[in-house]
Order: C-alpha cells, then sequence, then structure tokens
C-alpha cells in the first residue's frame, strides 16, 4: 500500500514535468515560428522601402526630362510665332506680307504638328502629381516598416520569448530613422 501511494505520486509528478516539458515545446516552437515569421515581415518591409526608392530615382529624371523637352518644344514655337508677328509692323511690299504670311502658317502648322496644343503648365502639373504620389508612396512604405518593426521587435522582447529566443538569430531591429537635415524640403530646380 505504501509503495502504490509512492508510485501514484511518482506517476503524477512524472506527468506533470512530462506536461510542462511539452507545454514548453509547443510555446517555444510558436514562438520561433512567430519569431521567423515577424523576422521575415520585416525583411520584406525594408525591401518594399527600398523598391519605392528605386521608383523614385528611375521616374523622376524621367518625368523632369519628358516636362523639359515639352517646355523646350513650346517655347521655340512661341518664338517663332511671336517673332513671324513682330515683323507684320515692319512688312512695307506686298512680298514681305506673303513671306511673313508663310512663316506664320509655318509656325502654326509646326505647332499643331508637332504639340498639338500647348501644355507645358498642364504637364508641370502631372509632375508635381507624380513626385507628390512617388514621395507618398515611400512614405508609407516607410511607416509600415516602422510598423513591422514595432511588431517584430514587441514579440522577440516579450517576457517569455526573450528567454526562448537567441538573440544572435533574432536581433532587435531598428526603425527607419531620417537622415540629418532631412527635415529640411529639398529643392526641385529645372
Amino acid at each position: 500500500m505504501f509503495k502504490s501511494k509512492q508510485m501514484k505520486k511518482s506517476y503524477i509528478i512524472f506527468g506533470v514535468i512530462g506536461l510542462l516539458v511539452v507545454i514548453i515545446f509547443f510555446a517555444y516552437r510558436g514562438s520561433y515560428n512567430s519569431a521567423v515569421t515577424l523576422q521575415e515581415d520585416v525583411d520584406k518591409a525594408w525591401g518594399d522601402v527600398g523598391a519605392s526608392y528605386q521608383r523614385r530615382a528611375d521616374l523622376v529624371p524621367q518625368l523632369v526630362a519628358t516636362v523639359k523637352g515639352a517646355a523646350a518644344n513650346e517655347k521655340d514655337i512661341l518664338t517663332k510665332v511671336t517673332n513671324a508677328r513682330a515683323g507684320i509692323v515692319n512688312a512695307k511690299t506686298p512680298e514681305d506680307f506673303e513671306l511673313l504670311g508663310k512663316e506664320i502658317n509655318t509656325a502654326i502648322n509646326m505647332a499643331f504638328e508637332a504639340y498639338p496644343q500647348i501644355r507645358s503648365t498642364d504637364n508641370f502639373g502631372a509632375l508635381q502629381a507624380q513626385l507628390e504620389g512617388t514621395e507618398n508612396r515611400i512614405n508609407k512604405a516607410r511607416t509600415d516598416y516602422n510598423e513591422t518593426v514595432k511588431k517584430y521587435n514587441s514579440h522577440i522582447r516579450g517576457f517569455f520569448n526573450s528567454m526562448f529566443l537567441n538573440k544572435e538569430t533574432f536581433p532587435k531591429k531598428e526603425a527607419f530613422k531620417a537622415a540629418p537635415g532631412s527635415e529640411k524640403a529639398p529643392e526641385v530646380q529645372f
């Protein structure tokens, strides 16, 4: 009878220890897997920031070049039309008027064939909208990155997780920080 009570206590103790081992194993496994997922989310979010930077680097120079080209074309056309009109004042003979009429028609035809409407203001507006959209995408990617870093850091620094997780495998991540001087708005020059 005495051995039977002792054996029951032993089974209970071994059962409790076994249950604790199983609980700790699954807690560790869940904690580890969650940390891996969150770490990958952080890496993806930083990749999204880089993709937004690359989009800006690819897009902005092309937009600026397009707007500059359109503005130069319009300037050339307007200069030719204005010069031709100004020549009317100096025209004295019917041949002068005929020559000026041809120059004006050529300039106007060139304007409508090469560039049907004068739209440099629209182009500048579109450039501004693209720049704003690009910067908004970058800001959103940075904000998402910082939110992902916060979730990851909160997970790895939790009481139980900090006991289970290796700090070398799961180091604390740094949130995005603005470069010194970035609080000053950059100037876009044409």
